[in-house]
């Protein structure tokens, strides 16, 4: 395998190697290589890792890989692919792509990428949490003193409990305040604190409307701001739309 030509881009702080994979040269089975790119200290440095390829269905495909080499939906990921693939010229404004739970439309508008979410059939109340699954599986966890609080410590306590160790869950903390809800996110696959998570945004966004919210909703993370949209159905949630920025940090090429 030649040297590998990259990309890094982020959506608030989220960030992300992407590699332009329509040659189908990169070997998305050597999970080793995966994790050694995303190493923060002896490789390029990334919370995941992401190929576009060609296909046939629609604009281009988006294989996401967490910095250990699993697999799920990237929210934040997914925006930045769309804007990935604009910079590439398989898209305008407007992309249809095939991503790990299926197809996402997404488009672009004033600077922000709006991607379209599945819809959710409920938000799970159990005990002292809310669990969504948006692509990715979040529990949702309200609490005091969100700044204080040292989120890799408490989310792996949560994410290795015997209830979670074998599959794995994301955990957002979020607390409101003077009308602004903060949300920090412990996520599986990393297995650390990340600046933001796209689908993390969207389980909180649709819990707080679960317990009284409007739609659209606002969360500032640590790496910034995203916006929620959807509309609350009998059945659920549907029309949930992911909004925020996502922009190329720089390009390269990388020795293997």
């Amino acid at each position: 395998m030649p040297n590998i030509q990259f990309h890094k881009y982020q959506g608030t702080g989220n960030d992300f190697v992407m590699v332009d994979n329509r040659n189908l040269e990169f070997d998305q089975k050597n999970i080793s290589l995966i994790a050694a790119l995303c190493d923060r200290r002896f490789g390029i440095g990334g919370d995941g890792l992401i190929l576009i390829e060609e296909d046939e269905a629609s604009d281009f495909k988006m294989i996401y890989f967490n910095a250990d080499g699993t697999q799920s939906l990237c929210g934040n990921g997914s925006r930045c692919a769309v804007t990935f693939a604009k910079y590439l010229g398989m898209i305008e404004d407007e992309a249809k792509f095939n991503a790990f739970d299926g197809y996402h439309e997404a488009f672009i508008q004033e600077g922000l990428v709006h991607l379209q979410m599945h819809d959710i059939e409920y938000v799970e109340n159990s005990d002292d949490a809310y669990f969504v699954d948006t692509g990715s599986p979040h529990l949702i966890k309200i609490v005091e003193d969100l700044d204080q609080l040292d989120v890799k410590i408490e989310g792996s306590k949560i994410r290795y409990s015997d209830q979670y160790k074998k599959e794995g869950i994301n955990i957002n903390f979020i607390e409101s305040a003077n009308g602004t809800t903060s949300i920090r996110t412990y996520e599986r696959g990393v297995e650390d604190e990340t600046l933001s998570c796209g689908t993390g945004c969207t389980a909180v966004a649709l819990t707080l409307s679960h317990l009284g919210a409007q739609s659209p909703v606002t969360l500032s993370a640590k790496g910034g701001t995203l916006q929620v949209s959807f509309e609350k159905v009998k059945e659920g949630f549907k029309n949930i739309y992911l909004i925020g920025p996502a922009e190329q940090v720089y390009s390269g090429e990388i020795e293997i």
